[in-house]
């Protein structure tokens, strides 16, 4: 489906409202009536998935109900670190949904997914210590975005061969978008474009051409047929811009409502979240939602990549990765400098177990100001005890954090008793035990305490293995222990990396070969705006 026509222009201004609208509707019926293959929108709850929906939805009404002969999902993605006033909007939205398409008898099928425990945000920054996402490491965005969705999709596509994705994107939103869309157009199929991610997929897309002002129009003018007060998401979107002004018709110098962005309150891909701090300026009944603005902007926000300082020295499988330093000004204390002028450090891995444990409490004192502050209807966790309680697997079982802070943490914090059961007896130290260890271990040149850590996982390697009938593998999980332990601190893990590099080098062997045993960490030599990697 070609256009000459600017992206810019106004759809309606061109065709009038109620041509422009119906032509549209017979586009959505003749689609849907010319096969067989289910239909999946997606919803967010915004002005474009909305007016997408309201559009497929209207244009169903229009059918006999004998020609309902497949079912159209609508599927929304709660990432569970979104923006708390939009999140319940879409939650309600698809109750509401979910009844209405219920009494009308239309195929309507409303989906709230979520990603899976492993995936979420609190789990990976807190549990396992990943970095903040940064646009070298966005391990966030497939996690808690794609995979839900696509996982969906993917399971739709194998009951029924192919899948359409009905999408409310628009060429008008920026240029990439548009450049995008472009590049999935001219299909064979008319009106369908391919899916660049899912194989068996089509694209359908049928407000593409629509400007900021064409949606609101038809939000405006169009009654909402689940029964939702399309006006009431327009206050949304007016709450959620700085000067608390959203016209629908603009001049160029007018910001309008298509500027205030939600999404997730955590993305530190922006250096602040406008919508929330516009909610909270705009609107005094949502200002509790002030500490969750606080937290985000105190480890979240425009400083926060500067977190090196809260990072280890070695990636989380223990290896080095050594990296060229071009700046001279660099800290001399984690930079080494060999004979010819050149000059490297380590790339850090996950964050400390110290910085871990302060995000968690930190977050637990936004939770409960949350609780404190919010109406008395509204219930919202920022941690789910099932993410608290990966959170402390991975701690106690994949990190040997065998002292099992999260539950001290969560009772210190919220006032409360932590609401689930002790662990394995053989996994945890109890707090004496814990106190012993460290002083025994600690050492005035060891500030990071590295000598406890090594002893401490030694003994959780070996109280895995206390009640086993065979104990195959407790010789290597301990050597593993070892390897990983190998260096007194970062200054002797960079100069043994730099050495090992330089002798490589002199033997004309290839550096990026990625060798961990025995005792010899890889030691490969990266871009220098190098991050961790995915599998990291």
């Amino acid at each position: 489906m070609e256009s000459n026509k600017p992206a810019s222009a106004s759809a309606f201004a061109e065709h009038g409202f109620k041509a422009t609208i119906r032509e549209r509707m017979e586009v959505v019926k003749k689609l849907y009536l010319s096969d067989p293959i289910p239909w999946v929108i997606g919803y967010s709850g915004g002005k474009d998935s909305t007016a997408t929906l309201q559009l497929v939805w209207r244009a169903l009404s229009q059918l006999a109900p004998e020609q309902w002969h497949k079912d159209v999902h609508v599927i929304s993605t709660d990432t569970l670190v979104e923006n708390p006033i939009v999140a319940q909007w879409v939650a309600h939205s698809l109750e509401v949904m979910r009844a209405a398409a219920q009494e009308q008898g239309l195929p309507i099928k409303p989906h709230r997914l979520t990603p899976e425990v492993k995936d979420r945000f609190w789990v990976n920054l807190i549990g396992k210590g990943y970095p903040a996402p940064r646009p070298k490491f966005r391990w966030c965005t497939s996690r808690l975005k794609i995979n839900p969705s696509n996982d969906f999709i993917k399971r739709l596509e194998q009951q029924n061969g192919e899948a359409i994705v009905v999408l409310g994107t628009r060429k008008a939103e920026s240029a990439a978008r548009a450049a995008s869309m472009k590049r999935h157009e001219g299909s064979t199929r008319e009106w369908l474009s391919r899916n660049g991610q899912l194989e068996r997929s089509w694209v359908f897309t049928p407000v593409e051409e629509w400007t900021n002002d064409d949606v609101w129009t038809y939000l405006m003018q169009e009654k909402n047929p689940w029964g939702f007060n399309n006006s009431e998401l327009l206050g949304m979107y007016q709450g959620a811009t700085a000067d608390g002004e959203c016209p629908l018709v603009v001049d160029s110098s007018t910001p309008s409502c298509g500027d205030s962005r939600f999404g997730c309150y955590v993305c530190t891909m922006v250096s602040q979240d406008k919508s929330m701090d516009a909610m909270i300026q705009n609107d005094s009944e949502k200002e509790w939602m002030s500490p969750l603005l606080e937290f985000r902007n105190q480890f979240l926000g425009a400083g926060f990549g500067d977190d090196r300082k809260h990072r280890e020295f070695r990636r989380m499988d223990g290896r080095l990765t050594l990296m060229p330093v071009a700046n001279k000004d660099e800290d001399e204390d984690d930079v080494w400098e060999v004979a010819d002028g050149r000059r490297f450090r380590l790339v850090h891995g996950p964050y400390k177990q110290s910085y871990r444990e302060r995000l968690l409490r930190e977050l637990l004192q936004a939770q409960r100001a949350v609780h404190d502050k919010a109406p008395a209807n509204l219930k919202f966790d920022l941690l789910a005890l099932e993410d608290l309680e990966e959170i402390r697997r991975i701690w106690v079982f994949e990190k040997h954090e065998i002292e099992d802070s999260v539950p001290r943490i969560y009772e210190e914090v919220m006032g409360a008793p932590y609401p689930a059961p002790r662990l394995d007896e053989s996994q945890v130290f109890d707090a004496g035990d814990i106190e012993l260890l460290r002083e025994i271990t600690s050492k005035e040149d060891d500030p990071d305490q590295l000598h406890f850590h090594l002893v401490r996982q030694l003994l959780a390697v070996e109280g895995k293995y206390q009640h086993a009938a065979r104990r195959a593998g407790l010789f290597d999980e301990l050597n593993s222990v070892l390897e990983y332990h190998a260096f007194n601190g970062e200054q002797e893990a960079l100069e043994f990396a730099v050495h090992r590099f330089l002798s490589l080098e002199k033997a004309n062997e290839s550096v990026e070969v990625q060798f961990l045993r025995p005792m010899i960490p890889i030691i490969p030599i990266i871009a220098a705006d190098a991050e961790l990697t995915e599998e990291d």
